[in-house]
Formats: C-alpha cells, structure tokens, sequence
C-alpha cells in the first residue's frame, strides 16, 4: 500500500524530487544529492516536535520512521531514527531498578476526559461528539475549571476564542505565583511557590539520580506549595487527616525517601540515611542492565524482542489506523495538504505564513517579564522577521511598530528585516503574555505583547492525536499607525473593592 503511494500507481502522482521541489522550494537536484548521501552512509534521522504541532502533524513524525526504515539503520548505534533527542534528557539512559518515590494518588475516579488541546471546543460545545485516537466520544458539560500547573492561555490556539470559552464555566481556580492571563481569568486565586521557594526531591522514571532541593528563600507573602494548598481545602472539607496522613510536606519527603532505601535494600542495595542524603547533593541510583539497547535486540531477532505494536513490528502501514476511516490521517504516512498555506487560496487575504518558533530568552511563557527574556524584546514587544522584499511591499521598516493579523486576531510586533528569513514567511517566537487591548476597528482586540496564539488556528493535528496545531498559520502584516496601546503589563488586575459577594 505504501509503495504503490510512493511510486505514484495509487494517484498518479510519484514522489519523486521533482514533486517534492514543488512542495518545498528546495531544488531537485539537492533532494536527490541528499538521498544519496543518507543512503551511503550510516544516518540518523531525527525530527523535532515542532514538526508535529502543526495540521496533519502525525504524518512527518511518522514518515521520518519510514525514511529510517527504508535505510535499514533502526537498531544501529549513532544511527537510526529519533524522535525530539534531548527534549527530556532521557535518550540512552536506564531506568532504576525500583521507582522514584511519589505521593500516593489512588485512582481517579472520573473516567472521562479530552485531548488537552480541546479544551476551547469542550467547553464551547458541551454534549457534542467528536473523534480521537478510534474512539468516539463527548464533549462532557464542565462548569467548574480546577487548573494547578499550566497556563492555557500560553499554549492553546486561537486565544481569543479561548477566551470566550473561558467565560462559560460558573467558576476557575488557578493555582499560580504569577499574574498570567490564565490567572485573570479565574475567581479564585492561590498564590502557590515557585520552585526556590520550596524543599522537595528531584528525579524521573528514567534519570539515574535522586537529589534534593533545597529552598534558598522563604515563601513570598502568604505564597504555598501546592500540598499546602490542598491541606488547608481538605481541612475545610473536614479530609485533613485523609490527605495528609497526619504529615507535613517535609515529613512526606522523608517518608517517600526512606520508602525508596527499604526498596533498594529488597534489592541488595545500599542506600545512605536522609540526613546525608539531603545534605550530599545526590544520589546515584542503580539502573537495569542492557534497557537502553532494546532496539539492538530488536533489529538481531525480532522475534526475541518484539515491539509494542499491534503486528510487534516496525509499521510503515496501520492496519489499526486504516480501519478508523479517518480521512485526515489514513494507515500509511504520506503528503496532505493543510488548508493554511502558502500553496492554498487563502494567501488572497492573507499571502504570509507565520512561522512560531520557540523563544531563544525564556522557557515557552515562562518569567516572560524577566530580565533574559526582555532582552529579545523591543520596548516590550516580540520581533517579527521579515524579507526586506516582503516589508518594502507594505511600506515598513526595520524597527517599525506592526500588526500581524487574520480573521481570528492580532498582535503587535517589531519588524527586524532579515534576508535569512524566506520571502512569503515571517517568523515571530511564541510565549508573549497574551495582553489583548480594545482598539476602534478591532473587534477581537490586540495584543499588545505579541502573542502569536491570537491568530493560530485552534483545530486539531487530525483526528488521530488532536493534538495542537500552533506551529504555522496564514497571516497579514501591516505598519501600525496612531499612538502604540498599552496594555496591563504583568501585574495584578484592579479590584473593585466596593465588590460585595
């Protein structure tokens, strides 16, 4: 099935360099001089998960497997196939012989749940049934939002949509210790501590050490860590003792370290007491031999160590994915159009494609407001690149104030021309706080930071993943004209103290 795609016998239409050119802008010759190379020698492929964040997203992940395995060096040290290496830190690394300690949590008792990046159509269209991953299922009726850890309104698409969503619940909770614009949105607020301000032990399912962490200053104000937070509302619910087990957060990481000692000595293991554990720095622990070259073992006798897949093999074709019928995302990889592009006919209203990159001075949104981050910011603002063609064409300027926009939003930005940057193609980084102004003629309001999910389209990869898809998006930009808004900054909103309840 998925040669006959390759070769053209099932459309017509072969896949070879000069239909890829097309598709790329990258010249024949140099796909054919870069097949050569991948085949003559030992090669990694490797993608990103930028790759996946976009419409029909599952395919170039899943069609970089197929490359590998066509150049028959999955299972070959150095070479082979990766997906995001070095995204987690955890590429080659063996697991511990006994878990990393955790709070116990039990078992949830709510079964039902959405894709994280369907939240906006959740709860816009409660009772509503939608596809995912072969199921199908609906959209539950929420009228409460509980959100500790995240912030929505940095990494969902179509921020002003969200916002809208946002307003139908009766009440939102938020645990955080900043002013985002998640925070904004919610009733109810608890200041939580940030990560210095808190005793706690770092490790993973997959990291070899244990450490402690220790605070280096005291919570800000009436700030808590999360445990805290939970005690005091099982306190009220009169679940105090149920939750807590009659400890304090410290006594908890004392308790969750001995546990893991007790497992290590079941083992044959050593491990030192707390006290110089907490006051070492760390602790190595021992890991399973051999974990990290399962695919070694795969590629010698697959039959010895079969992988987690329904035929235990490399699948080129699903037939499991084939039979959901999915007409988005079918049982082999292969090219599918996405509605916003540069070959589509939307480029009439809006002939640029808005490349969202990660930021270069901040984690995603995180400390935004920073020093490091404000930085690669101009009074404020992220900076779009543009081709100096594209920018004389509507009159801007290096440094010009902008507006990028489509039917969903806009933003303000920065104009830096660059020749780096491909003409058709700007490139503004995301993680702006999304700080909308109302302005004469903006019905969706701008915002003033620059956050690029206020004109992303908030429609899943397929129906497969339904994941996110905020990595491209058509656009306009023009210079901004008239004096440049200001919005709310990064603190707390304004309260109406002569508010009763």
């Amino acid at each position: 099935m998925f040669v006959s795609y390759l070769l053209g016998k099932s459309d017509g239409c072969p896949k070879n360099p000069e239909w890829a050119a097309e598709i790329t802008g990258i010249a024949a010759a140099e796909i054919s001089e870069l097949a050569r190379r991948m085949a003559g020698k030992k090669t990694l492929i490797t993608v990103s998960h930028s790759l996946q964040r976009a419409e029909h997203g599952e395919q170039p992940v899943w069609m970089g497997l197929v490359l590998a395995a066509m150049l028959g060096t999955i299972g070959v040290p150095g070479a082979g196939y990766g997906y995001s290496l070095g995204t987690m830190g955890n590429i080659g690394k063996r697991a511990p012989v006994v878990p990393v300690p955790s709070l116990p949590q039990g078992r949830n008792a709510v079964s039902t749940y959405i894709p994280v990046a369907r939240i906006a159509d959740m709860l816009l269209n409660p009772g509503t049934e939608y596809d995912f991953n072969g199921q199908r299922l609906t959209y539950p009726d929420i009228r409460l939002i509980y959100w500790a850890g995240g912030n929505p309104f940095h990494h969902h698409q179509d921020l002003n949509r969200l916002h809208k969503a946002f307003s139908r619940p009766d009440t939102i909770i938020v645990h955080d210790p900043y002013w985002t614009a998640t925070v904004l949105h919610a009733d109810i607020v608890f200041p939580s501590t940030v990560t210095l301000e808190r005793d706690d032990i770092s490790g993973s399912s997959e990291d070899s050490y244990l450490s402690p962490m220790h605070h280096v200053i005291e919570p800000y104000a009436q700030a808590r860590d999360d445990y805290e937070i939970f005690a005091e509302i099982a306190d009220r619910l009169g679940l105090r003792r149920e939750y807590t087990e009659g400890l304090t957060s410290a006594e908890w990481i004392r308790k969750l370290y001995d546990q893991l000692r007790t497992q290590l000595a079941a083992k044959g293991y050593t491990a030192p007491p707390f006290e110089e554990f907490w006051s070492a720095g760390e602790l190595e622990l021992p890991t399973h031999d051999g974990f990290a070259e399962w695919l070694q073992r795969f590629r010698e006798e697959p039959s010895s160590a079969p992988l987690k897949t329904p035929s235990e093999k490399i699948e080129i074709c699903s037939e499991t994915i084939a039979g959901f019928n999915y007409a988005d995302c079918g049982g082999h990889p292969k090219w599918m159009e996405p509605i916003e592009w540069l070959g589509s006919s939307l480029t009439d209203r809006f002939p640029l494609q808005l490349i969202a990159n990660q930021p270069a001075g901040r984690l995603h949104s995180q400390l935004d407001f920073a020093a490091y981050s404000m930085e690669t910011k101009v009074d404020g603002r992220e900076i779009m690149r543009i081709h100096p063609a594209e920018a004389s064409k509507r009159d801007i300027r290096d440094g010009d104030l902008v507006k990028v926009f489509n039917e969903r939003g806009g933003f303000l930005a920065v104009a830096r021309l660059t020749t780096d940057q491909h003409p058709g193609v700007v490139q503004v980084p995301t993680g702006a706080w999304y700080d909308p102004v109302d302005l004469r003629g903006e019905p969706e309001g701008l915002c003033v930071h620059g956050n690029v999910n206020t004109v992303t389209r908030n429609i899943g990869t397929s129906r497969l993943a339904q994941g996110c898809t905020g990595q491209l998006c058509l656009v306009q930009v023009e210079r901004f004209r008239g004096h440049p808004p200001r919005g709310r900054g990064y603190g707390p909103p304004v309260l109406d103290m002569d508010y009763a309840p």
